[in-house]
């Protein structure tokens, strides 16, 4: 006699999973949600919108890529929450979008429960964190789709902008100041070529390096991902005319600034207006990666680029040093006469 659990799939352990996450998702749930953990679908009641003169959605799906393999296999999972939340936080944000909701997905080959409460509750910590109600999700139990062991994790964010106060780098214009925000590691970006080079020179990540001030390289690369919500606020509270701002995600420094640029203008980056972070020193060092393949695969320090008038710019690093977060003018908007990002000194 055959059944579900004999194919792969334990239902109980679904059912299991949900319990021990029940009370750290509703937690995160305010007056406007009206249906969230058990029904079939969330409902959020829009009402708290009526600030906004024309509101509108803003919505951003991504997951971790493989630092979920670094994360679950030292049982360090909890983090790979909080990078989902905060990394699609931050995919809304530089639109101007404040989060409203987020949903998750949560997949292996066969449910830990442990494991996924261990996940949903770092994304139950973040949503918290950055006054988000986690409405809803879902876990998926599908032996011989994931490999033994293998857990993938996805995430989807909405949020609201009012439409006057959108940002989306239209302003831009040549002689513009270019302000970096500190990434707090490599945030969910460059895993794959970071697991190569553990693996191929056989690093104990568990192992403190004196390159890394006695770190071990695990700390650092599970350092969870940045939201920069509260400085970005800031700067507005302030009054900083923001007039772009960039993600810095896969592509790195490369290719996500001209995602925002209006044609005829280049970002003019000073690669020693920053430093780059031990951590990126040290891989970079060991595996001798060319700064090119650098710049493109990982953020290398910098998590958020913002463009703002020259004028604004004490007023803005007043704002930045009062939150609290590193931060350094990396460069300006100039007129485009080659690449739409150019560095100095150049890369080859």
């Amino acid at each position: 006699m055959a059944s579900y659990k004999d194919a792969g799939v334990d239902i109980d352990a679904g059912a299991r999973a949900v319990e021990l996450m029940k009370d750290a998702v509703a937690a995160t749930h305010g007056p406007a949600v009206l249906a969230g953990v058990g029904a079939f679908g969330g409902l959020f009641d829009l009402e708290g919108l009526t600030h906004m003169t024309r509101p509108v959605l803003a919505a951003s799906t991504d997951g971790v890529g493989t630092k979920v393999r670094l994360a679950a296999r030292y049982g360090r999972l909890a983090g790979v929450g909080v990078d989902l939340v905060n990394h699609c936080i931050d995919d809304i944000l530089v639109q101007g979008a404040d989060p409203l909701f987020f949903m998750d997905y949560v997949a292996s080959s066969k449910l830990a429960p442990a494991d996924v409460a261990a996940v949903v509750g770092g994304m139950a910590e973040a949503c918290k964190a950055a006054g988000c109600a986690l409405l809803g999700g879902e876990t998926a139990e599908m032996p011989g789709v994931y490999a033994d062991g293998e857990l993938d994790v996805v995430g989807t964010i909405v949020g609201a902008v009012d439409r006057h106060a959108i940002i989306d780098g239209s302003r831009i214009a040549a002689g513009d100041v270019v302000i970096g925000l500190a990434a707090s590691g490599p945030h969910t970006n460059g895993y794959s070529l970071i697991r190569h080079i553990l693996d191929q020179f056989e690093i104990d990540p568990t192992r403190p390096e004196d390159a890394l001030g006695g770190a071990t390289p695990l700390d650092l690369l599970l350092e969870p991902h940045r939201s920069y919500l509260y400085e970005v606020r800031g700067l507005r509270a302030a009054g900083v005319d923001i007039r772009g701002l960039v993600h810095i995600t896969g592509g790195g420094l490369i290719d996500n600034p001209p995602r925002i640029l209006p044609d005829g203008l280049a970002f003019a980056l000073d690669r020693d207006a920053w430093p780059l972070p031990p951590l990126f020193h040290w891989l970079q060092r060991l595996a001798k990666v060319p700064d090119a393949e650098m710049l493109r695969v990982f953020n290398c320090g910098l998590g958020l680029l913002v463009v703002l008038p020259e004028a604004d710019t004490l007023l803005a690093r007043g704002a930045l040093m009062a939150a609290g977060i590193d931060h350094w003018i990396v460069g300006r908007i100039e007129h485009r006469g080659g690449a739409p990002v150019v560095f100095s000194p150049p890369i080859t």
